[in-house]
């Protein structure tokens, strides 16, 4: 999912009006600001080839753009390049006058919405957002994902499914597993049915439930299964492991203790594992941080944890995957130390600031 972070909006002016709104939202909010030679000012920059193809070249590049103008004239020149709302930027239509703020595509995974609020408040605008559970004042399962950094098996329909639900005035549980109830409250759930117990149902349309256990029960009713990404791997393996092992036994330590395999958040090593070929390729097949600390790093909690004498030769530290994850999890460590095949593996669970 796209989220749009602050120092990567690019902001698009036509006219005198739109630069002066421009200067106005620069002054608040950190954008990079395009305009044409002829109105260039300091701090703007000038479209490179031509208004249209720097607009396209900012949609691909930029996790937001804001155009102001007819908001027309952005679909036109934008129209080809739209994919999806999970993966396009936000796009936010301001007209020169500076009265309405529009959200115009990826308002909840691209942050549109929350972005078309912020430009509103600095200049005292109206923001327009026209996505079906924000009017209707309801949370949307895409935005709950979004807030709980957290994944689902055949994301897109799932959330096609829940919202239209949400929007229709069906009823949707929500259970959350303990771990992660503390997050939820700080969450939007509007329109959601609280569920406390698994075993006691009300009588609902389909049930969400927030968690990292593999396995749940069987119920009667359409089930989805939202997954915090919580779960670090620490990794140790011999030089040149393949990426097809470590994958299996990586899966297989999650399937062990419980997890789901969408939990993971991080993957960690040492920094001479830095161009392990299988650990790249496990850290981009899984859409995960491939995580590298120094041998002074790992030493510093080497101690709670079984050493190699022949480790500490190679590699300047004598246990690799258990200090790792414990710097990735603040301790919080799960289970046993998987040794196998060359191979050593140590999860952790890490809560979310």
């Amino acid at each position: 999912m796209n989220t749009a972070k602050p120092e990567s909006i690019a902001l698009f002016c036509l006219t005198p009006g739109g630069v002066a709104l421009a200067e106005r939202l620069q002054a608040a909010v950190p954008v990079t600001c395009f305009t044409s030679a002829r109105l260039q000012k300091a701090g703007f920059q000038t479209f490179n080839g031509g208004f249209a193809t720097a607009l396209r070249e900012a949609f691909t590049d930029f996790s937001a753009v804001v155009f102001i103008g007819a908001a027309g004239i952005a679909v036109r020149v934008l129209a080809p390049l739209v994919n999806d709302k999970f993966h396009d930027p936000a796009v936010i239509v301001i007209d020169e006058r500076g009265q309405h703020v529009i959200s115009l595509l990826s308002g909840h995974c691209g942050g549109g919405n929350a972005l078309a609020r912020q430009l509103a408040g600095v200049l005292g605008a109206t923001p327009v957002i026209t996505t079906a559970t924000d009017v209707n004042e309801l949370a949307a399962l895409d935005m709950l994902a979004l807030q709980l950094d957290a994944q689902m098996a055949d994301f897109r329909q799932a959330v096609k499914t829940i919202n239209q639900l949400l929007v229709s005035g069906k009823r949707v549980g929500l259970w959350c597993d303990a771990p992660w109830r503390d997050e939820l409250a700080c969450c939007d759930t509007r329109g959601f049915t609280s569920v406390e117990n698994l075993s006691q149902l009300p009588a609902l349309d389909a049930l969400v439930c927030i968690t990292t256990r593999c396995a749940l029960p069987e119920f009667a009713l359409p089930l989805f299964k939202l997954v915090p990404r919580r779960v670090v791997a620490g990794i140790g393996c011999r030089r040149d492991t393949s990426f097809a092992r470590l994958s299996q036994l990586l899966h297989q330590q999650l399937q062990a203790n419980g997890f789901d395999p969408l939990a993971l958040r991080a993957i960690g090593s040492l920094t001479l594992k830095h161009d392990e070929a299988g650990l790249q390729q496990l850290a981009q097949r899984l859409n995960v941080p491939f995580t590298l600390f120094t041998p002074e790093m790992l030493r510093q909690h080497e101690h709670h944890f079984a050493a190699s004498e022949f480790v500490r030769q190679t590699t300047g530290v004598g246990s690799v995957s258990g200090p790792a994850a414990w710097l990735m999890s603040q301790g919080q460590l799960v289970g046993e130390t998987f040794r196998e095949q060359g191979v050593t593996i140590t999860l952790g669970v890490a809560h979310r600031c």
